[in-house]
């Protein structure tokens, strides 16, 4: 560590303070006799903490069905834990963001990194049975607190080095190497001089090599490790990097395979559109599959060209081409199911609806969502719902012909396009598969589990309304949700009714 520049961090005037709320709820909680009433008059004296302590407790982030119209309600529903945590959060985030930057650094995009990071623990925290998720919220949010620290000490030289930075994994090591340390030091330093406990402290200054934290904070420290390297996926602008490193650090730490990789990512997408705008963070609106496809496309064109590069001097023209085919093959399928993956997908229905459209000919659209699914992960655990997607999978490659194509949507849901195939010929199809899904339980360490499926039919026919394959798309998703009102385990066609021939 540069102790000039520790020092000299130490004694900047503009060096960020702990509001005085927070300290004080801090102070008391730390308290082994902490009294909740207490707390809960000190919180109640800032209105416009407290409204947005209780906006939170009540918003869809935290799912509870109870209305909480008291601080003291909600001390006592969500625990001491939960609430400290928002009072941290809100009242730093409102102090820490009226800072100015004195060289140019960019404050909207550390706030949205900061939500990412933080909804990323929080959910990382629950999926790894971390009991100490709402500090692993707080740690998340505040652990790239330094680099407001490094602005405020160092002004445009901090500025400058952030900027030329390729991606923010890479921002550490140029720090250590112009600085002689780094933000994630500087953020350890900060939770030390504002007296964070250890659980908040440690995971903060180790957030970028969590595996030389001490061994009784390591876990939660790789918790927030890995929730930066999601917030990267989700606000770099070339997230294939990021996503690669995610990927390997959950293969490593957890053994998690793709699939839930990207359930995960999923459901940090999801869970910051509900958290950041009760921080008043502004955050774009673009959906996780949008990201991914990006990331995936990226991550193809560089295998591709690393491929090429290395065939020119190795193989000969033959072996490029069989190298390049299986290349396309692995990027256009599901890794768990065999089937097409959502890009391969997303890029034929185009095709075919365009096809269609020239040629003056139907195309089938068949969304099958398995029913009961997220009950057969609870009941029997993923494996087993890895097995169900699988076996339904097989019967749907059994059942293709030339032309068709199945695929994996996402999650449980399947797809199946059908060119050429009119409505009869649809509604036929989709019932021989439902019937098949049905007919045969699928066996997973000796237990039968029973799968059915409810499937939405859509077509385009010539002349219908339809214009785009967004169109075609919603029509099955709403057909679906038909069939699943309808008691599930049954097919449903949209209700559009069949262009009428034109008159002779």
């Amino acid at each position: 560590m540069n102790l000039q520049l520790a020092r000299r961090i130490r004694d900047c005037s503009a060096l960020p303070s702990l509001p005085a709320i927070a300290m004080q709820v801090l102070e008391m909680a730390n308290k082994n006799d902490a009294d909740i009433a207490e707390i809960a008059k000190v919180i109640t004296k800032d209105a416009a903490l407290s409204s947005k302590v209780l906006r939170t407790v009540n918003s869809s982030f935290y799912g509870r069905s109870q209305k909480v119209s008291t601080i003291s309600h909600a001390m006592v529903i969500l625990g001491l834990q939960s609430v400290k945590t928002l009072v941290l959060g809100f009242s730093l985030v409102s102090s820490l963001s009226k800072n100015k930057s004195k060289g140019g650094f960019k404050h909207v995009d550390y706030w949205k990194r900061s939500i990412y990071a933080a909804t990323a623990a929080r959910s990382i925290a629950a999926m790894s049975k971390q009991v100490q998720s709402e500090e692993c919220f707080l740690a998340g949010l505040l652990m790239d607190i330094g680099m407001l620290v490094l602005d405020q000490t160092l002004g445009a030289e901090y500025a400058g080095l952030v900027e030329s930075a390729v991606s923010h994994g890479d921002l550490a090591a140029a720090e250590d190497k112009s600085l002689g340390m780094n933000h994630a030091e500087v953020s350890g330093l900060l939770a030390e001089h504002w007296k964070l406990p250890p659980v908040l402290s440690v995971p903060m200054a180790f957030h970028h090599n969590s595996d030389r934290a001490e061994e009784s904070v390591r876990p939660l420290a790789q918790v927030i490790s890995l929730a930066g390297r999601c917030a990267d996926f989700f606000v770099d602008a070339n997230p294939q990097s990021a996503y690669k490193a995610v990927r390997e650090f959950c293969q490593e730490k957890y053994a998690m395979e793709e699939s839930k990789c990207n359930l995960l990512l999923d459901e940090i997408s999801r869970r910051t559109a509900e958290a950041a705008p009760l921080f008043d963070i502004v955050i774009p609106n673009e959906r996780f599959e949008t990201i991914l496809k990006k990331a995936n496309e990226q991550l193809i064109e560089m295998t591709l060209h690393t491929q090429r590069q290395a065939a020119q001097l190795e193989v000969k023209a033959s072996t490029l081409q069989v190298q390049n085919k299986q290349l396309k093959v692995q990027a256009t399928t599901d890794a768990l199911t065999g089937l097409a993956n959502r890009a391969a997908f997303d890029r034929y229905l185009i095709e075919q609806f365009t096809a269609a459209q020239k040629a003056n000919k139907p195309l089938a659209l068949l969304l099958f969502d398995l029913d009961r699914f997220k009950s057969v992960n609870d009941t029997h655990g993923h494996p087993a719902g890895d097995a169900v997607l699988r076996g339904v999978a097989k019967i749907l490659l059994s059942a293709g012909r030339p032309g068709n194509l199945a695929c994996r949507y996402g999650g449980e849901e399947l797809a199946f396009v059908l060119p050429g195939v009119a409505r009869a010929q649809a509604s036929h199809a989709a019932e021989i598969l439902r019937k098949a899904i049905a007919a045969k339980p699928i066996l997973f360490n000796g237990i039968a589990i029973p799968v059915t499926t409810s499937i939405g039919v859509a077509l385009y026919e010539p002349g219908c309304l339809f214009r785009e394959p967004a169109h075609l798309m919603k029509a099955a998703d709403l057909s679906v949700y038909a069939a699943k009102h309808a008691g599930r385990n049954c097919v449903k066609i949209c209700g559009i009714p069949k262009p009428k021939s034109s008159a002779a």
